[in-house]
């Protein structure tokens, strides 16, 4: 397994810094120009990429992901689609981490031992299958598993430390994905103010990076939440300027 996402986050510590995962749903605005925001925000800076699968019924996205999702869906965006984008960017891009996010119906339905076979042909680093409880991804990690492919987990601002602990169990090249707010994905002016001790507390136990995710919209608070974890997340903000007309960066 070559370990992308894990050498990332050492890069990211080594420069006293926070690594900087972007999240971009594929197939917007263009599936071309999708392609083209990927290389951007690499060319801007960012350590891991999350390729977004648009999916019909995005119930954790907000308003700007999801309109991004209907609209790649109009313009006729699949998971295999965005699995042969993963091929060409890894081509281009051979030390960037790739995780593929996507919804777990997606997955399913192409088969398990397909996707996963397919995932590893194109270089994919990670799987996150927003909607794929803990205790039934253990069909899914067999197959990933010994192609190479590693398992992000989501932690929820209401799990559990011993969950985020079972979360956590047999994952490596990987880190967790800890939910900064309730509700859908969406840009935020303020994040919650217990979400340092609750970073905190799940770093106290993690055995792989921490990264921040869901209402990070400005560099600041992102530099603001690793002093806290070793990882912040953007999505929406990034997916906004796109829908604006822009170059998708950080402000």
């Amino acid at each position: 397994m070559k370990q992308r996402i894990t050498n990332a986050f050492a890069k990211a510590k080594a420069e006293n810094r926070g690594a900087f995962i972007a999240y971009l749903t594929m197939g917007f605005p263009t599936p071309d120009a999708s392609e083209q925001a990927v290389d951007d925000v690499i060319a801007g800076g960012a350590d891991i990429v999350e390729l977004g699968v648009p999916f019909s019924d995005p119930f954790a996205d907000g308003g700007v992901i999801r309109s991004a999702a209907y609209e790649a869906l109009r313009q006729g965006t699949t998971l295999d689609w965005t699995i042969a984008l993963a091929k060409r960017l890894r081509a281009r891009h051979p030390d960037t981490g790739i995780v593929l996010f996507s919804y777990y119906n997606l997955i399913f339905s192409k088969g398990l031992e397909a996707f996963a076979d397919a995932a590893a042909d194109a270089g994919i680093d990670a799987v996150l299958a927003v909607d794929l409880p803990l205790e039934e991804r253990d069909e899914l990690l067999e197959f990933l598993k010994p192609r190479g492919v590693g398992y992000i987990p989501l932690i929820a601002p209401n799990t559990p430390i011993e969950r985020v602990v079972e979360s956590e169990a047999g994952l490596e090249n990987s880190f967790l994905y800890v939910i900064t707010v309730k509700g859908t994905t969406g840009a935020r002016t303020e994040l919650p103010p217990d979400l340092t001790a609750r970073l905190d507390a799940i770093r106290a136990v993690a055995h792989i990076p921490v990264a921040a995710g869901f209402g990070i919209s400005t560099k600041a608070q992102g530099e603001e939440v690793c002093r806290h974890a070793d990882g912040f997340i953007v999505g929406s903000a990034l997916v906004k300027c796109l829908a604006d007309g822009k170059k998708p960066c950080l402000s």
